[in-house]
Protein backbone atom coordinates (compact mmCIF):
# COMPACT_ATOMS: atom_id res chain seq x y z
CA UNK A 1 0.00 0.00 0.00
CA UNK A 2 1.37 3.41 -0.97
CA UNK A 3 1.38 6.44 1.31
CA UNK A 4 -1.47 7.89 -0.73
CA UNK A 5 -3.47 4.68 -0.31
CA UNK A 6 -2.84 4.83 3.44
CA UNK A 7 -3.94 8.44 3.55
CA UNK A 8 -7.08 7.77 1.51
CA UNK A 9 -7.98 4.81 3.74
CA UNK A 10 -7.86 7.06 6.82
CA UNK A 11 -10.90 8.92 5.45
CA UNK A 12 -13.18 5.90 5.21
CA UNK A 13 -14.95 3.66 7.69
CA UNK A 14 -14.76 6.21 10.48
CA UNK A 15 -17.31 6.11 13.30
CA UNK A 16 -19.39 9.23 14.05
CA UNK A 17 -17.54 11.28 16.61
CA UNK A 18 -14.16 9.92 15.48
CA UNK A 19 -13.03 12.19 12.64
CA UNK A 20 -9.55 12.15 11.19
CA UNK A 21 -7.69 14.99 12.94
CA UNK A 22 -4.94 16.50 10.79
CA UNK A 23 -2.70 19.09 12.49
CA UNK A 24 -1.26 21.74 10.21
CA UNK A 25 2.53 22.03 10.37
CA UNK A 26 4.10 25.23 9.08
CA UNK A 27 7.70 24.00 8.98
CA UNK A 28 9.76 20.84 9.43
CA UNK A 29 10.16 21.30 13.18
CA UNK A 30 6.42 21.58 13.85
CA UNK A 31 5.78 18.63 11.52
CA UNK A 32 8.09 16.47 13.61
CA UNK A 33 6.35 17.52 16.82
CA UNK A 34 2.94 16.51 15.42
CA UNK A 35 4.24 13.23 13.99
CA UNK A 36 5.96 12.35 17.27
CA UNK A 37 2.66 13.01 19.07
CA UNK A 38 1.18 10.12 17.11
CA UNK A 39 -0.96 11.79 14.45
CA UNK A 40 -1.23 9.42 11.46
CA UNK A 41 -1.03 12.19 8.83
CA UNK A 42 -0.59 15.95 8.51
CA UNK A 43 -2.05 18.71 6.33
CA UNK A 44 -0.13 21.93 5.75
CA UNK A 45 -2.01 25.26 5.93
CA UNK A 46 -1.04 27.76 3.23
CA UNK A 47 -1.53 30.71 5.59
CA UNK A 48 0.61 29.12 8.31
CA UNK A 49 3.39 28.29 5.88
CA UNK A 50 3.15 31.82 4.45
CA UNK A 51 3.59 33.29 7.92
CA UNK A 52 6.62 31.10 8.57
CA UNK A 53 8.18 32.39 5.35
CA UNK A 54 7.40 36.04 6.08
CA UNK A 55 4.49 36.46 3.64
CA UNK A 56 0.89 37.48 4.02
CA UNK A 57 -1.70 34.79 3.36
CA UNK A 58 -2.03 34.26 -0.37
CA UNK A 59 1.21 36.07 -1.23
CA UNK A 60 3.69 33.16 -1.13
CA UNK A 61 5.42 32.56 -4.48
CA UNK A 62 4.68 29.07 -5.78
CA UNK A 63 8.34 28.01 -5.77
CA UNK A 64 8.71 28.93 -2.10
CA UNK A 65 5.49 27.16 -1.13
CA UNK A 66 6.47 23.93 -2.87
CA UNK A 67 9.97 24.09 -1.33
CA UNK A 68 8.52 24.58 2.15
CA UNK A 69 6.06 21.73 1.67
CA UNK A 70 8.88 19.48 0.47
CA UNK A 71 10.90 20.23 3.62
CA UNK A 72 7.89 19.30 5.75
CA UNK A 73 7.23 16.06 3.85
CA UNK A 74 10.91 15.06 4.09
CA UNK A 75 10.97 15.61 7.83
CA UNK A 76 8.36 12.99 8.77
CA UNK A 77 7.38 9.43 7.99
CA UNK A 78 3.61 10.05 7.98
CA UNK A 79 1.67 11.14 4.88
CA UNK A 80 1.47 14.89 4.28
CA UNK A 81 -1.17 16.74 2.29
CA UNK A 82 -0.48 20.28 1.09
CA UNK A 83 -2.66 23.34 0.82
CA UNK A 84 -1.69 24.86 -2.52
CA UNK A 85 -4.42 27.50 -2.61
CA UNK A 86 -5.91 27.77 -6.12
CA UNK A 87 -3.01 26.01 -7.84
CA UNK A 88 -0.93 29.14 -8.56
CA UNK A 89 -2.10 29.27 -12.16
CA UNK A 90 -0.26 26.06 -13.01
CA UNK A 91 -1.58 23.70 -15.67
CA UNK A 92 -2.96 20.50 -14.12
CA UNK A 93 -0.09 18.31 -15.32
CA UNK A 94 2.56 20.69 -13.97
CA UNK A 95 0.68 21.12 -10.68
CA UNK A 96 0.55 17.36 -10.20
CA UNK A 97 4.24 17.01 -11.04
CA UNK A 98 5.20 19.72 -8.54
CA UNK A 99 3.15 18.09 -5.80
CA UNK A 100 4.62 14.64 -6.42
CA UNK A 101 8.14 16.09 -6.53
CA UNK A 102 7.46 17.69 -3.13
CA UNK A 103 6.65 14.26 -1.72
CA UNK A 104 3.06 14.91 -0.65
CA UNK A 105 0.11 12.54 -0.93
CA UNK A 106 -2.63 15.08 -1.54
CA UNK A 107 -3.63 18.70 -1.79
CA UNK A 108 -6.28 21.30 -1.04
CA UNK A 109 -7.52 23.24 -4.06
CA UNK A 110 -9.87 26.15 -3.44
CA UNK A 111 -12.64 27.43 -5.72
CA UNK A 112 -12.11 31.14 -5.36
CA UNK A 113 -9.37 33.53 -6.43
CA UNK A 114 -8.74 37.12 -5.33
CA UNK A 115 -11.78 36.91 -3.08
CA UNK A 116 -14.16 35.90 -5.88
CA UNK A 117 -15.85 32.53 -6.32
CA UNK A 118 -14.95 30.68 -9.50
CA UNK A 119 -17.57 29.37 -11.89
CA UNK A 120 -18.35 25.92 -10.46
CA UNK A 121 -18.66 24.20 -13.84
CA UNK A 122 -15.32 25.56 -15.03
CA UNK A 123 -13.68 24.69 -11.73
CA UNK A 124 -15.07 21.15 -11.88
CA UNK A 125 -13.59 20.75 -15.35
CA UNK A 126 -10.22 21.89 -14.05
CA UNK A 127 -10.43 19.50 -11.10
CA UNK A 128 -11.21 16.68 -13.54
CA UNK A 129 -8.03 17.55 -15.44
CA UNK A 130 -6.04 17.47 -12.21
CA UNK A 131 -7.54 14.07 -11.38
CA UNK A 132 -6.71 12.75 -14.83
CA UNK A 133 -3.11 13.92 -14.51
CA UNK A 134 -2.76 12.55 -10.98
CA UNK A 135 -4.55 9.23 -11.38
CA UNK A 136 -4.70 7.66 -7.93
CA UNK A 137 -1.37 9.18 -6.86
CA UNK A 138 -2.91 12.19 -5.08
CA UNK A 139 -5.83 12.68 -2.69
CA UNK A 140 -7.77 15.73 -3.89
CA UNK A 141 -9.53 17.85 -1.28
CA UNK A 142 -11.78 20.37 -3.03
CA UNK A 143 -12.26 23.45 -0.88
CA UNK A 144 -15.65 25.13 -1.25
CA UNK A 145 -15.51 28.85 -0.47
CA UNK A 146 -19.17 29.78 -0.60
CA UNK A 147 -19.54 30.43 3.13
CA UNK A 148 -16.40 32.56 3.40
CA UNK A 149 -17.47 34.55 0.32
CA UNK A 150 -20.85 35.49 1.80
CA UNK A 151 -23.06 32.80 0.26
CA UNK A 152 -24.86 31.38 3.29
CA UNK A 153 -27.24 28.99 1.50
CA UNK A 154 -26.04 25.43 2.22
CA UNK A 155 -27.53 24.25 -1.08
CA UNK A 156 -24.92 26.30 -2.93
CA UNK A 157 -22.16 24.36 -1.17
CA UNK A 158 -23.93 21.05 -1.74
CA UNK A 159 -24.29 21.75 -5.46
CA UNK A 160 -20.62 22.60 -5.80
CA UNK A 161 -19.69 19.52 -3.79
CA UNK A 162 -21.64 17.28 -6.15
CA UNK A 163 -19.84 18.76 -9.16
CA UNK A 164 -16.42 18.41 -7.58
CA UNK A 165 -17.00 14.83 -6.42
CA UNK A 166 -18.20 13.94 -9.91
CA UNK A 167 -14.99 15.50 -11.24
CA UNK A 168 -12.90 13.19 -9.07
CA UNK A 169 -12.43 14.97 -5.75
CA UNK A 170 -11.79 12.55 -2.89
CA UNK A 171 -13.09 14.96 -0.24
CA UNK A 172 -14.79 18.34 -0.09
CA UNK A 173 -14.07 21.17 2.32
CA UNK A 174 -16.88 23.71 2.86
CA UNK A 175 -14.65 26.05 4.81
CA UNK A 176 -16.43 28.42 7.17
CA UNK A 177 -19.62 26.36 7.31
CA UNK A 178 -21.44 27.00 10.62
CA UNK A 179 -21.62 23.97 12.88
CA UNK A 180 -25.42 24.13 12.79
CA UNK A 181 -25.53 23.33 9.05
CA UNK A 182 -23.06 20.44 9.15
CA UNK A 183 -25.77 17.75 9.44
CA UNK A 184 -27.48 19.19 6.36
CA UNK A 185 -24.21 19.27 4.44
CA UNK A 186 -23.40 15.72 5.54
CA UNK A 187 -26.79 14.51 4.31
CA UNK A 188 -26.37 16.17 0.93
CA UNK A 189 -22.72 15.41 0.16
CA UNK A 190 -21.30 12.15 -1.12
CA UNK A 191 -17.98 11.11 0.39
CA UNK A 192 -15.71 12.58 3.08
CA UNK A 193 -16.27 16.11 4.39
CA UNK A 194 -13.43 18.26 5.78
CA UNK A 195 -14.42 20.74 8.51
CA UNK A 196 -12.34 23.60 9.88
CA UNK A 197 -11.92 23.79 13.66
CA UNK A 198 -10.60 26.55 15.89
CA UNK A 199 -8.03 25.24 18.38
CA UNK A 200 -9.47 25.55 21.86
CA UNK A 201 -12.65 27.28 20.65
CA UNK A 202 -16.08 26.15 19.56
CA UNK A 203 -17.10 22.51 19.10
CA UNK A 204 -14.39 19.93 19.71
CA UNK A 205 -13.19 17.67 16.87
CA UNK A 206 -15.28 14.83 18.34
CA UNK A 207 -18.37 17.06 18.44
CA UNK A 208 -17.78 18.15 14.85
CA UNK A 209 -17.42 14.50 13.90
CA UNK A 210 -20.79 13.80 15.49
CA UNK A 211 -22.27 16.57 13.33
CA UNK A 212 -20.91 15.03 10.14
CA UNK A 213 -17.23 15.89 9.77
CA UNK A 214 -15.02 13.14 8.36
CA UNK A 215 -11.81 15.02 8.95
CA UNK A 216 -10.74 18.09 10.91
CA UNK A 217 -8.14 20.66 9.94
CA UNK A 218 -7.18 23.89 11.69
CA UNK A 219 -5.95 26.23 8.97
CA UNK A 220 -3.28 28.55 10.40
CA UNK A 221 -4.76 28.30 13.90
CA UNK A 222 -1.98 26.18 15.39
CA UNK A 223 0.76 28.33 13.87
CA UNK A 224 -0.90 31.44 15.26
CA UNK A 225 -1.09 29.92 18.73
CA UNK A 226 2.60 29.06 18.52
CA UNK A 227 3.40 32.62 17.41
CA UNK A 228 1.46 33.97 20.38
CA UNK A 229 3.46 31.72 22.71
CA UNK A 230 6.66 33.15 21.23
CA UNK A 231 5.35 36.72 21.75
CA UNK A 232 4.67 35.95 25.39
CA UNK A 233 8.13 34.42 25.77
CA UNK A 234 9.70 37.48 24.13
CA UNK A 235 7.78 39.79 26.46
CA UNK A 236 9.05 37.91 29.49
CA UNK A 237 12.63 38.05 28.20
CA UNK A 238 12.32 41.78 27.57
CA UNK A 239 11.19 42.53 31.11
Amino acid sequence: MTRTDRFRALHHGRAPGDPLVLPGPWDAASARVFAEAGFPALATPSAGVAASLGYEDGATPADEMFAAVARIARAVDVPVSADVEDGYGLAPKELVERLLEAGVVGCNLEDSADGVLKDPAAHAEWLAEVREAAGDRLFLNARIDTFVRGVEDPDAAIERAASYVAAGADCVYPIGAPAAVLPLLRAGIQGPVNVHALPGEGPSPAELGGLGATRITFGPGLQRQAAQAVREMAARLAE
